[in-house]
């Protein structure tokens, strides 16, 4: 089979872990069919030495008329089988050949469907309907995903298979040393107990909530006198464009006990899940949810959503609540901080619960979908499941 797989939003969250972590299964999977990396030719360097069967083909990153011209005029010069693209997409787009794509969640017709016109969100959505039907195959990251895709689009079930994520292989590296420790210390002041929330800053991630529940059990703590020196610690991006965050820390009197960090790479990133006390990660909507099994590979308590895609993948290896309801996650978080049993019992099954993910399953799975869209075998999906998820 000659494979392409559209690679030009590498560098997003969410979609360019996965992009990365496919391309780098596949690879060891299958030294047989030709892979096509589409898009500029300086984002392949990030996915890390590839073998002979997969080739750069420098594409702009632009997805405008333009752009998908020369996109459609690649993959007829490449007579390309199929082409894979591992997002949802609604431009229009001519395609000489088949093709499958992945449904990470269905956000942009949901919490981001309330900005814009009415006549964009009637275009967009028309439009992603357009390019679900009329695709050969659909992964869905999870069973919520793929439910959400049929009752939203009215997409036929049997055309979708869920094909779960899993986490990066650099979480698996073992646990934080005396030198991580050390480094924390020296380079982020870090000397303190912490919670820790790692992820997007958007609205669905509820993190105005996160602060209002640690605001709460602070002053609990306090009287109780447990954790005095406990901070809330904030990872992720585009806080300048959240100010509602610093100002619900200032509301809630925290302002020397909340830490917002940026973003940061894995590398720093897996020792602050290490080192937290507890992750906390009420979100409230998630078509996967990676960040609760990344700390859960580091043997940190999880306190999570009882939510779309969450309890799906965080199995019983998590404490649920119901992220709308701040005096619920603060008493969750109190509860995991002080229960040392409990604690013990998250860590041993977080543990087991992230072994259930495999970016090498979910690679096997996708080369079975490209050679039944390319004809090589019985067009009907396979029955993939986790028999304890």
């Amino acid at each position: 089979m000659r494979i392409a797989i559209d690679i030009r939003r590498i560098n997003e969250f969410g979609v360019g872990t996965y992009t990365r972590n496919i391309i780098r299964a596949l690879a060891q999977l299958d030294r047989q069919n030709k892979y096509f990396l589409l898009g500029p030719a300086a984002k392949v360097g990030e996915i890390g030495k590839l073998p002979d069967n997969f080739k750069a083909v420098p594409l702009s990153a632009s997805e405008t008329m333009r752009g998908e011209m020369h996109c459609s005029a690649a993959l007829k010069r490449l007579n390309c089988d199929l082409v894979h693209i591992p997002h949802l997409f609604w431009f229009p787009r001519r395609m000489p050949c088949p093709y499958v794509l992945t449904a990470h969640d269905l956000l942009d017709h949901m919490y981001r469907a309330r900005s814009g016109s009415g006549i964009k969100r009637f275009l967009h959505f028309n439009f992603t309907r357009r390019v679900i039907k009329r695709a050969a195959r659909i992964f869905a990251v999870s069973r919520f995903t793929k439910n959400e895709l049929v009752k939203l689009f009215g997409i036929d079930p049997a055309r979708i298979e869920v094909i779960y994520n899993a986490i990066d292989q650099r979480f698996l590296s073992g646990h934080a040393t005396d030198a991580d420790r050390q480094f924390l210390a020296e380079r982020y002041q870090v000397t303190y107990p912490f919670v820790l929330y790692a992820g997007r800053i958007s609205p669905q991630k509820n993190l105005v909530r996160i602060i209002e529940a640690f605001a709460a059990l602070k002053a609990d703590l306090v009287k109780q006198e447990l954790y005095p020196d406990l901070k809330l610690i904030i990872i992720g991006d585009e806080l300048s464009k959240n100010p509602d965050l610093r100002r619900t820390v200032v509301r809630g009197g925290v302002q020397n006990d909340v830490r917002f960090m940026g973003f940061l790479p894995i590398e720093v990133l897996r020792i602050f899940y290490d080192l937290a006390k507890v992750f906390v990660f009420p979100s409230l909507y998630e078509g996967f949810g990676l960040p609760p099994l990344e700390a859960m590979a580091h043997g940190t308590p999880v306190l999570t959503s009882n939510t779309s895609s969450i309890p799906e993948v965080v199995g019983h290896a998590a404490v649920m609540v119901n992220p709308e309801n701040v005096f619920e996650i603060m008493r969750a978080l109190e509860r995991v901080l002080i229960d040392q049993s409990l604690r013990e019992k998250m860590r041993l099954r977080g543990y087991e619960q992230v072994k259930k993910f495999s970016w090498k399953n979910s690679a096997e799975a996708i080369l079975l979908a490209y050679e039944q869209v390319a004809g090589t075998r019985s067009s009907a999906p396979p029955e993939r499941k986790l028999a304890s998820l």
